[in-house]
């Protein structure tokens, strides 16, 4: 197939493009020209920038793709200028959602795409604008029964990912964790997760794409790898052969706390991420996703320890604020504890 990624250089879709190429299908990515995405001749390039509305829907209606995946389509005007862009000229528009477009909380557990509905709180402003953009694109599959499919990915990891830890400390967990540092988890770290790694999600992309069934239909793609989240960093410390002290902080304060960081935490991750794959697997009837935590996080620790040793300062000093009030936190709740003894006397 002819195939178009807008994007194609980040972590995640940098994957995609190596699986389409792979499988022999002729490739070309579209974005701004900032990074390299390290194929080579193997994948045509367009330089362009999707922002600039008029310019790209114009050189992108003089196109013909078989497949066209966007990568970076992130709102309502973004979804309205993809249609526009490809209405005609292309076989199927698959567009990147994701998980956090989900109401919380969920309706089903592991959760069910059809039994789900979608985000309106403009609070937690990604969901927010993901679900904005899914309505337009329904609007479309409903009135003009064009040739989408929604795909929902949920917290994805790979070497590269910069998204990786509570406070999104990256290389500073492997650190803490070597300083015998406590690292942060927000509530009690048992909330139940499946932690997906690129190589799984970028097949499913392959999977789907030209395949009719697919068309008008959406599709959330995870791991089903039944994990905590306390697993994520108790997998890093069996990896480096050290056990990882953990500290619990709720994820309300950890909002107030970090503003810009944590709201995350208290929106999304506060649910449950267990999500069941049986309508991704009616499509494809082989789609397993085969990476475990373990092994995830083992490829990523390679990539730390070659690539990617650098500690985040601001970070590191934030997530030390954070023990210093869990500590001082849990000396008061003892105090109270030791003086109602006392006066039980």
């Amino acid at each position: 197939m002819n195939v178009l990624i807008l994007g194609g250089t980040g972590v995640i879709s940098r994957e995609i493009v190596r699986q389409f190429v792979d499988a022999g299908h002729d490739v070309t990515v579209f974005n701004r020209g900032n990074r390299d995405p390290g194929f080579g001749k193997a994948v045509s390039r367009i330089v362009g920038d999707r922002s600039r509305r008029a310019e790209f829907e114009d050189a992108m209606r003089r196109t013909r793709y078989d497949v066209v995946i966007d990568m970076i389509c992130f709102t309502a005007d973004d979804a309205r200028s993809t249609i526009r862009a490809f209405s005609g000229n292309a076989g199927q528009v698959i567009v990147t959602s994701s998980v956090a477009a989900y109401k919380r909380p969920y309706r089903s557990v592991p959760t069910i795409e059809d039994q789900e509905a979608l985000w309106d709180d403009p609070d937690f402003p990604y969901a927010f604008h993901k679900a904005a953009m899914e309505r337009v694109l329904w609007e479309s599959i409903r009135q003009d029964c064009l040739p989408i499919t929604v795909i929902r990915p949920s917290l994805t990891y790979g070497p590269g990912a910069m998204n990786i830890g509570v406070l999104r400390q990256n290389f500073g967990i492997v650190d803490r964790i070597r300083r015998g540092k406590p690292l942060v988890m927000f509530g009690d770290g048992t909330t139940p997760w499946s932690f997906t790694f690129v190589p799984d999600l970028a097949k499913a992309y392959v999977g789907i794409a030209g395949n009719p069934f697919t068309f008008g239909q959406d599709f959330h793609v995870t791991s089903e790898e039944r994990c905590l989240w306390n697993d994520l960093y108790l997998e890093f410390g069996h990896l480096l052969g050290r056990t990882p002290e953990i500290v619990h902080l709720p994820s309300e304060l950890l909002r107030i706390a970090a503003p810009d960081l944590c709201p995350h935490l208290y929106f999304e991750k506060s649910h449950s991420g267990l999500f069941d794959n049986t309508k991704l697997r009616s499509v494809i009837p082989d789609f397993r996703a085969d990476v475990s935590l373990r092994d995830g996080l083992k490829a990523i620790l390679a990539w730390y320890e070659t690539e990617a040793h650098e500690v985040d300062r601001q970070k590191d000093e934030l997530e030390d604020g954070l023990v210093a009030l869990h500590g001082a936190f849990s000396a008061q709740m003892a105090a109270i504890a030791a003086g109602n003894a006392q006066e039980g006397k």
